[in-house]
């Protein structure tokens, strides 16, 4: 046992009714409080924790009173580190708790938060949820930490101190390893020696717990053995773990990676933190009262849960492009089955059918030049729909074989030039505007024929859609050794159910329509190993945009081509 006396004269009192004096910080475990001789305070600790306030009522004295105050303790630090202020009891009273309370509110808020994660944690995925338990296990204990390093639970809680001892040290073995993990997984286990640190501080810190409940239990009898391996060795472990997460997070943020940034940040506010408090402790000898590296713990906080929310939402972002592409995958599977059995049938069915629809038709005529003329028009309306039937038995056939009877390089500037001549009057008859717009010099393997009945297929849907003073504008570029064409209209939009049943047979948005021409406009285009994309908003327009293989010195040959 070692420590002190302490004596000072106090002025005179009398000025207050009740006064009283308070020292906020001092270091000492037993301490006892003298007026000249007689005994005011005594207060004495069975725990090892030597960070103390003193808070003394003493009597009113219109004369100076010399006080004398007896600290003692068991570490090699004692005395006062405050000054000694005298004020009424009831100012000091009030002082005495709100100067440490922040720390209280702070480290219960930051412990409470983490309980309610941890007990939201199973709603989580299990990859989410190691990570998010982690985090809420690094909170928990930062938060005790802040708690038991103040010295109001142990005035106020005095017959509890050794426990909250015992929380602050088991605190302190639990942080660090569940500190590593979450690191490691930032980092994505891409440094395997740092996991394998991770595996080492794991064991020492479990084997540092076993340690601690035989201190505990033994009645601190080994009390050197402990302190060697929960300080001296520990610590040791700690500062390679920092100086480690530090540079690693600095070599990945070098890489651009965003959350190694952010890590970077927190990690060096809270070195930054704790080395002040370091450099003031020692400057002080060891009177110095750290607490900026609570500032620093709560930054590294803010910055580990941004990481995490950061880490969740990317997750989330995946999952929902992964839902989006397996959606997508799923219709076209849907779309190539149906294609196929139509394609089938098609081919099946249409040479039957297309022979004996024109022999009918060839009697038809014949027939109505024999009849009288009230009868006529029934056969010409009957010629009309036989030949409606055989221009359908043409797409049904264009789609089961879409063979391209002759495969060239084309010029698609030229072959815009011809579509805009055939599709311009059609335009002005229904009062719209079609507008070309082709970059060029923009080649690519195809057929000439197929090509204009895929666009104009395109082009006429568009102008029936988009009605008087509506239009329509056809552009083209090339971007990353693909052409890529546009067809827009202000018409009047799709949404998305009718959008993904665009090229099924026999769906149409016109009345009259049977959805075979876009049938055949996509398979077409497929056969050219070119690919449609549709964006639609109902009520503004609609937008395709297909795109080509662009050729370059003749790089994609014809034989490329799955004819």
């Amino acid at each position: 046992m070692q420590g002190m006396w302490v004596h000072f004269t106090v002025p005179p009192t009398s000025d207050w009714q009740r006064p009283g004096m308070l020292a906020d910080r001092l270091y000492g475990l037993d301490i006892s409080v003298y007026e000249g001789t007689e005994l005011l305070y005594e207060s004495k600790r069975d725990f090892g924790f030597d960070l103390n306030k003193l808070l003394v009522p003493i009597e009113s004295h219109s004369a100076p009173t010399d006080y004398y105050i007896r600290i003692v303790t068991n570490s090699e630090r004692a005395g006062l580190i405050s000054g000694m202020r005298i004020d009424d009891f009831g100012a000091l009273s009030e002082r005495f708790v709100t100067r440490d309370l922040p720390d209280l509110l702070l480290g219960a808020s930051i412990a409470f938060l983490a309980f309610i994660m941890l007990l939201c944690s199973s709603y989580l995925h299990r990859r989410q949820r190691r990570s998010w338990v982690s985090l809420c296990l690094i909170a928990m204990t930062t938060g005790t930490l802040i708690i038991a390093y103040s010295p109001l639970p142990y005035i106020y809680f005095k017959e509890y101190g050794n426990i909250i001892l015992l929380l602050f040290d088991a605190s302190l073995f639990i942080l660090f390893p569940a500190l590593n993990y979450y690191i490691d997984q930032v980092f994505e286990g891409q440094f395997r020696f740092f996991t394998r640190f991770r595996h080492v501080q794991t064991i020492y810190s479990a084997f540092c717990l076993i340690c601690l409940f035989i201190y505990a239990t033994s009645i601190e009898r080994f009390y050197d053995i402990f302190y060697l391996l929960s300080n001296v060795i520990m610590g040791v472990l700690i500062l390679v773990q920092l100086l480690l997460i530090i540079i690693l997070s600095i070599l990945n943020a070098i890489k651009g990676n965003k959350n190694a940034v952010i890590l970077s940040i927190g990690i060096l506010l809270l070195a930054m933190s704790g080395t002040l408090d370091l450099t003031f402790y020692y400057l002080t000898d060891k009177r110095y009262v750290l607490f900026l590296w609570k500032f620093g713990v709560v930054i590294m906080i803010i910055t580990l849960v941004i990481i995490l929310v950061r880490r969740i939402s990317a997750d989330y972002a995946k999952l929902v492009n992964y839902s989006k592409e397996l959606e997508l995958y799923n219709h076209r599977l849907q779309r190539t089955e149906k294609m196929k059995i139509i394609s089938d049938l098609a081919a099946s069915v249409a040479h039957e059918v297309r022979n004996p629809l024109q022999v009918t038709r060839g009697f038809l005529q014949l027939l109505s030049g024999r009849t009288d003329e009230k009868s006529k028009p029934y056969f010409e309306l009957a010629v009309n729909e036989l030949d409606r039937a055989s221009d359908i038995i043409t797409d049904f056939l264009t789609f089961a074989k879409p063979e391209l009877d002759k495969i060239t390089l084309l010029d698609l500037s030229k072959e815009m030039k011809k579509i805009e001549a055939m599709m311009l009057p059609l335009a002005a008859m229904h009062g719209g505007i079609l507008i070309f717009n082709t970059q060029e010099n923009l080649y690519f393997y195809g057929n000439s024929s197929k090509l204009k009945q895929a666009l104009i297929n395109i082009i006429k849907n568009s102008i029936e859609a988009i009605g008087i003073d509506g239009i329509i504008e056809v552009k083209s570029t090339s971007e990353q050794g693909e052409i890529i064409l546009k067809i827009i209209d202000n018409g009047e939009g799709m949404d998305e159910e009718e959008i993904s049943k665009l090229g099924v047979p026999f769906f149409s948005t016109k009345t009259k329509g049977t959805g075979l021409g876009l049938m055949v406009t996509f398979r077409i285009i497929e056969v050219m190993k070119g690919t449609i994309k549709v964006l639609s908003t109902k009520g503004k327009g609609t937008e395709f945009i297909i795109r080509f293989p662009l050729v370059v010195d003749d790089k994609i040959l014809p034989d490329d081509l799955n004819v």
